[in-house]
């Protein structure tokens, strides 16, 4: 197995999750949202599984031989939204991990995988919560990947290969907790200034964290892709990924 050696550093990252998981970590949390606001973002965010799902299949069926780095990226997402850091009360700051699967699998597929993560962390970890799933699939399975493939398509052979990445990765990160700083503002607006103030409360809030741990993640995907190009180099010709080979 060419990439063994990037499973086993992922395994080991889950085991002490598991293992120094703060009380504090965790996504929008259960029952933070409310009930209206829940279901309008599983709403939202239904499509986008319907699509994915199909993509995710036909990858399956089509080349199974990308099986593993379907995992791979899967567990790569898992284990950095997982690394949570305090931020407001009712969420927090994390690494989202979204962008590399988006620039492998593009966003319909990261929106199944994001998702499984999330429901795994709910379930397992309690890390976020089934009523605020469709709000945190929105934010961190749809947008995040979704910026990240963006980047990734427009800017590929325009912009060295590793700076594409970092920017595909931070950005994606980024505009995971805009869109967050957005739906706890709609669901909790400010008694005098409205949702804009909300808005612009959390945003402000979540930035001292959430900058910081943007660039280390777009450092880090840089780092993960130029050893896949190594270890992982007939998936990704299977894959066709643009600008990996460049």
């Amino acid at each position: 197995m060419k990439h063994r050696w990037l499973l086993i550093s992922l395994g080991a990252a889950i085991l002490i999750v598991f293992e120094a998981r703060p009380a504090y970590a965790m996504h929008i949390m259960e029952g933070f949202l409310p009930p209206l606001w829940a279901l309008f973002w599983f709403a939202v965010v239904i499509p986008f599984w319907i699509i994915g799902f199909r993509r995710l299949r036909a990858i399956v069926n089509d080349k199974p031989e990308l099986r593993l780095l379907l995992g791979f990226a899967a567990a790569f997402t898992f284990v950095l939204s997982a690394l949570k850091l305090p931020s407001v009360t009712g969420s927090s700051s994390h690494p989202t991990g979204t962008g590399l699967g988006a620039i492998l699998f593009g966003p319909w597929v990261m929106s199944v995988l994001g998702s499984i993560v999330l429901l795994f962390q709910a379930l397992l970890i309690a890390h976020g919560g089934l009523t605020t799933l469709g709000a945190n699939a929105f934010s961190m399975a749809v947008v995040g990947p979704w910026v990240a493939w963006l980047i990734w398509r427009g800017l590929s052979g325009r912009l060295p290969f590793w700076l594409t990445v970092f920017l595909a990765a931070a950005l994606a990160n980024l505009s995971t907790y805009v869109v967050t700083s957005l739906q706890l503002a709609l669901a909790h607006p400010d008694p005098v200034g409205g949702i804009v103030a909300s808005f612009i409360k959390f945003g402000t809030i979540f930035a001292v964290t959430q900058i910081p741990l943007a660039i280390s993640e777009g450092i880090l995907t840089v780092l993960i892709m130029n050893a896949l190009q190594t270890t992982a180099a007939s998936e990704l010709q299977a894959l066709d990924t643009k600008g990996v080979h460049s």
